[in-house]
């Protein structure tokens, strides 16, 4: 299946949280000798408008490669993003993880090891710890026996649960725009959004990084009732003009809820953002930021937006600071690419 070829109401609990069912009596090892290749896309979350429901994938990809080989009980190596910043042991995200949803299908892997290579930039605002918990997850079910597997909705149940909210696995796993929300029993659910071919995404990738946390601290706790109401015209907006109408894409990105809110944290990006906006490009902070996204209408907008980006950047004498890059939209999600046993 495409997909698994196969951002907020915060879950409570997660990986350092109790809520893995419990399997009695003493967990099985899984088979040694497997191998097991995966690659994510690069997600963002709160796309405009769609804070904490729209999220569209990018055509930049971690790969993850594990093995059940005998030998020392865990080793980690990473390289790319992160690389001699992230942890190399037990507390490694996606080391985590796969313990977790092992542990949660009555399975257990004494020896791993892991081989990283990051493309997702950390703490900006790109998705990297959905990508590593959604590697994660399909890493370890791929280790299970067949029988004991889960299918995808159950992956992408599992998968919202440890990151606290489904925005970003959600395009994570199935690729493409997809909206997610929360059904009243505590649930996920999500629709894919085919986007419109001409649709074609900027990044600009700063060097500094921002924490979800302490962008999300600086949300009110309640918004108007206008606000709300012209926030949802916005969203109904976007997911017109992703997937038929892109011309609206400059009214469709407006949003309501917590960009402005949050430029105090980044205000590089919130003076890019501006400045590209009255440029007439639809540009938003990616996720909780500090990168900037503008979607494009066309390639040819695509590379003046690059160019704009370029000059500003270079007339704020910050050209240094930032990269830019123009990844495809992430039309599949996270993938198999390899499984050996």
């Amino acid at each position: 299946m495409t997909g698994v070829t196969l951002g907020d109401g915060r879950f409570d609990g997660g990986l350092d949280g109790g809520t893995a069912p419990r399997r009695d009596g003493e967990p099985t090892p899984v088979a040694a000798g497997q191998r097991v290749r995966v690659s994510v896309p690069a997600t963002v979350g709160n796309v405009g408008p769609g804070f904490d429901s729209i999220g569209l994938a990018l055509d930049l990809r971690d790969e993850l490669t594990v093995d059940t080989d005998a030998g020392p009980a865990l080793s980690v190596e990473v390289a790319g993003e992160g690389a001699g910043q992230v942890p190399r042991d037990e507390s490694h995200l996606v080391v985590r993880t796969i313990r977790r949803t092992l542990e949660r299908a009555g399975y257990r892997a004494p020896a791993l090891h892991l081989d990283a290579v990051n493309v997702i930039p950390h703490g900006r605002g790109l998705g990297s710890s959905a990508a590593a918990i959604v590697s994660g997850v399909l890493a370890a079910n791929a280790l299970l026996p067949a029988a004991a597997r889960s299918d995808e909705e159950d992956l992408f149940q599992w998968c919202s649960r440890l990151e606290g909210h489904p925005d970003n696995v959600a395009p994570a796993l199935f690729g493409s725009l997809v909206v997610s929300w929360e059904h009243d029993d505590g649930t996920f659910g999500h629709a894919v959004v085919p986007v419109a071919p001409a649709v074609s995404p900027v990044m600009a990738i700063p060097t500094t990084e921002l924490s979800t946390e302490v962008s999300r601290g600086l949300l009110p706790p309640s918004v108007s009732h206008a606000q709300a109401a012209a926030n949802t015209g916005r969203a109904a907006l976007l997911v017109h003009a992703m997937t038929s109408a892109p011309g609206f894409l400059l009214p469709a990105t407006r949003d309501y809820l917590h960009q402005d809110v949050r430029a105090e944290a980044m205000p590089a990006s919130a003076d890019l953002l501006r400045t590209l906006r009255a440029q007439g490009y639809a540009t938003v902070v990616s996720g909780a930021g500090p990168s900037v996204l503008t979607l494009a209408v066309d390639p040819a907008q695509r590379d003046a937006v690059v160019h704009a980006v370029r000059e500003h950047t270079s007339r704020t004498g910050d050209a240094d600071r930032w990269t830019v890059r123009t990844p495809a939209v992430g039309r599949e999600g996270a993938r198999i690419e390899e499984h050996r046993d």
